[in-house]
């Protein structure tokens, strides 16, 4: 389980990878390898292509993408805006987004309504975005729908792959939000039918703020071209050319200035560690964990704000959910809140001991925690 190799479980209880995934001694050991890549080689920019074109075959290995359908981007932000640089409103003006999104997403949208864009909201329903809500959003003007794979709410795990085949029968593209849930399970793009997946290394990938990924299916490449951009989006970017606009053929075409070099080598060695275990393993793990959590929960009479269909992350209702991810903490807890939910959000270095630590300081503040 590699446990040994995240040393804060030497002093605390860690459960909070949607925030932030625990530090590993490989990525730490990256950081201090560029480091002295920087120190003793000064600038040796080829060395960082080759990282920058190694995480980019490791980003495509993790979803069954081809490396040319991968952009390399310091942000989702900046990946998507990109993305909506490139797309036309005239005749297709409308953006659907779920109630799900993370903020940097829906407000990438909003802000191409001084281009024409009509952004929809599809609101939620017990904790979950219905299908026949999307369906019905979705029409001859629909542009794109973005939804959010795993919510960074409460967990809960919309239906991708008959999602993309709603927006599809309408003409309109599906992108994929998958930063909580890369590197928690198998993700096939292929296989989902997605046209767009935007994700980073931040949380259950184990790497560091500052890098992320968009996939573009190959196809579509031709027809989008950004005007967000930047030298390492050109065809040949060691060219240097002033005088004209060539963007590569590629995925690429998306990607901006310099890469973020510390990131690239951090990013590297956390993407290493999960393919190294599997996708299908740890989703396996995380299943274990979250259901110890949610039937236990249950026995206690614990009120759930994840559905039934779910990623790898939990959240219990709360009265007062500051005071008590601050008694955790206390305890040697981590863990966070978002919508006044406590949410608990395992990854493959957690235990069941763990699951079982929180549970029982959870009893003894339970009075802060709603009842079903």
């Amino acid at each position: 389980m590699l446990r040994t190799n995240f040393p804060i479980f030497e002093k605390k209880v860690f459960l909070n990878s949607c925030s932030k995934g625990a530090l590993s001694l490989e990525v730490e050991k990256a950081y201090e390898q560029y480091l002295y890549d920087w120190k003793t080689l000064g600038s040796p920019w080829g060395l960082w292509v080759e990282k920058l074109e190694k995480v980019r075959r490791s980003f495509a290995q993790l979803i069954n993408a081809e490396p040319d359908e991968i952009a390399v981007t310091t942000s989702v932000s900046a990946a998507v805006s990109s993305l909506a640089s490139a797309l036309s409103f005239e005749e297709r003006p409308k953006i659907v987004v779920s109630d799900f999104e993370f903020p940097t997403v829906a407000q990438n949208w909003h802000a191409q309504e001084a281009r024409g864009a009509q952004v929809c909201h599809v609101a939620e329903e017990g904790g979950e975005i219905p299908l026949e809500r999307l369906e019905a959003a979705l029409d001859e003007k629909t542009k794109l729908l973005a939804i959010s794979h795993v919510c960074y709410r409460n967990g809960a795990m919309q239906d991708a792959k008959a999602i993309a085949k709603l927006a599809h029968e309408q003409g309109a593209l599906l992108m994929l939000d998958a930063y909580q849930s890369l590197g928690t399970m198998p993700i096939n793009v292929k296989d989902l039918g997605v046209d767009i997946l935007v994700g980073g290394t931040l949380k259950y990938l184990l790497g560091s703020s500052g890098l992320a990924f968009m996939y573009v299916r190959k196809d579509l490449l031709p027809e989008l071209n950004p005007t967000v951009t930047g030298w390492f989006a050109q065809e040949d970017s060691m060219a240097l050319d002033i005088y004209h606009h060539l963007p590569a053929e590629s995925a690429r075409r998306f990607e901006s200035g310099t890469p973020p070099n510390p990131c690239v080598y951090a990013g590297i060695a956390g993407l290493e560690l999960i393919h190294e275990l599997g996708t299908a393993a740890i989703k396996a793990q995380l299943d274990a964990l979250t259901d110890r959590l949610k039937n236990a929960a249950k026995t206690q009479g614990y009120k759930l704000a994840t559905p039934k269909a779910h990623g790898a992350m939990m959240a219990l209702k709360a009265y007062d959910v500051e005071t008590l991810v601050g008694l955790l903490e206390t305890a040697d807890i981590i863990v966070s809140s978002r919508d006044g939910n406590l949410r608990v959000s395992p990854h493959f270095y957690n235990s069941e001991e763990d699951i079982d630590k929180l549970l029982t300081v959870l009893k003894k503040h339970e009075k802060l925690l709603c009842k079903a």
